[in-house]
């Protein structure tokens, strides 16, 4: 994920792969699919930590970040959707 990249366009981009994981995995292997779904969310999280500079250096403080945009604007992945957001625990 490129930094120069603004959060809705990341939305936009993956949310169609994102459904589709969560439609095929979410009948056949559920426990599989929350692995893959927090790893997308860690992959937010870094690409927070590249975009701003207030964050690089602090992984924590862009987890509390990302987990308030979450539960902000629910409906900006569809993985936040079925309740799977960052959290920094």
């Amino acid at each position: 994920m490129k930094p120069d990249v603004a959060i809705d366009d990341l939305s936009r981009m993956f949310n169609a792969s994102i459904r589709g994981w969560i439609n095929y995995y979410g009948h056949f292997c559920k426990l599989q699919l929350y692995p893959v779904l927090r790893h997308m969310n860690e992959a937010l999280i870094h690409w927070a930590r590249r975009k701003y500079k207030k964050l690089e250096r602090h992984k924590t403080r862009a987890t509390n970040w990302m987990e308030r945009l979450a539960k902000n604007l629910p409906k900006l992945f569809a993985h936040w959707q079925m309740g799977i957001l960052p959290t920094t625990g």
